[in-house]
């Protein structure tokens, strides 16, 4: 299997991180290929310019600007997402990756006005993140990241295989529950 796994979080040294190298470790411990994007360290745009918009729906030519990204996606079997929760959503460089790669006739089809799945090469599907706030606090937001994940990517990937993990109140969980997550993490990495 081959995943792509897209990470976006500025600090090396951070939490997030050690969740990330954990996913990229036990994939590749299991004998995947992983294409490791550190949307960060890579320096990727997440900024959609006026021109990439005009040509948001002529298919024949929107990809060009991004095409080195959606080669990756286009190579992927499965897709994992590690990144923080930030003001309930994602860090913005994770939302222009999806304003500027998951394109019509890429990630979806227009089909008489409707939406239809068009990454279903994507066979498994898998967020790992940290929110600040409890669970209940992101359900009465609506938890964005999680309806985000498990509903729209999900439906344009039609993924076989979804898993959501997250760690609620990460600003007061303690070392030994960091160190639990980062264990299931490892464990649900090793079932993906």
């Amino acid at each position: 299997m081959r995943a792509l796994v897209l990470f976006a979080h500025p600090l090396p040294e951070s939490f997030g991180a050690a969740l990330h190298r954990t996913v990229v470790e036990t994939l590749a411990a299991r004998g995947w290929e992983v294409d490791d994007c550190d949307l960060y360290a890579e320096r990727f745009d997440p900024v959609l310019s006026a021109e990439e918009r005009r040509g948001y729906h002529d298919t024949a030519t929107n990809r060009l600007p991004v095409q080195a990204h959606v080669d990756r996606l286009l190579a992927a079997e499965a897709l994992v997402l590690c990144f923080p929760t930030w003001n309930f959503g994602f860090p913005a460089i994770l939302k222009g990756y999806f304003d500027r790669v998951f394109l019509p006739g890429l990630s979806f089809r227009l089909v008489d006005g409707k939406v239809r799945p068009n990454l279903t090469h994507i066979r498994r599907l898998a967020a790992v993140t940290t929110y600040g706030g409890t669970r209940l606090r992101a359900f009465l937001a609506g938890d964005p990241p999680r309806r985000q994940v498990c509903r729209t990517l999900a439906y344009v990937t039609q993924a076989r295989r979804l898993r959501y993990l997250a760690l609620y109140d990460m600003n007061r969980a303690s070392g030994s529950a960091r160190g639990a997550f980062l264990a299931r993490v490892r464990a649900e990495m090793e079932r993906f």
